[in-house]
């Protein structure tokens, strides 16, 4: 018997989360809409600040987890919004950077949108600070 399609944003989150605990890029993936969009409005200059489409996300998210293992994220906390595919989401990422094995500790602001049970808008306001810390520098890779 098929599994039931997670519609709710908040559970399509939550899943989202485990799967990267899990380090299955494609099945992160795999929860994104065909158009969808992914923005980072605080980007420092020479990072990404909007993915086009769910390939562009695949292409930025490919090697994800050959820089950073993550091991938790403690402090979930998901708001919901006067749209009903529409979620608030604060956070902690903990785990460690596997380039030097120094600790990785980000908080996280995200707004992200949700339609048909696949990601369509998610906007990242993570620390900006952070990518002068040393091995943060994973993103300036091939997938611009």
């Amino acid at each position: 018997m098929p599994a039931t399609p997670i519609t709710s944003p908040a559970d399509l989150y939550r899943h989202s989360l485990r799967l990267l605990l899990d380090k299955d890029i494609p099945a992160w993936i795999s929860l994104w809409a065909e158009d969808g969009v992914m923005e980072f409005p605080f980007a420092p200059l020479g990072w990404p600040e909007r993915l086009d489409g769910k390939a562009a996300v695949a292409a930025y998210m490919r090697d994800y987890p050959d820089h950073i293992d993550l091991h938790d994220f403690p402090d979930v906390r998901i708001h919901e919004t006067t749209d009903p595919g529409t979620i608030v989401v604060e956070m902690r990422g903990v785990g460690r950077m596997v380039k030097n094995g120094g600790p990785f500790d980000m908080t996280y602001i995200a707004v992200v949108s949700v339609q048909n049970g696949r990601f369509t808008s998610y906007r990242d306001y993570w620390n900006p600070l952070a990518v002068h810390e040393p091995g943060m520098d994973f993103t300036r890779s091939s997938a611009r």
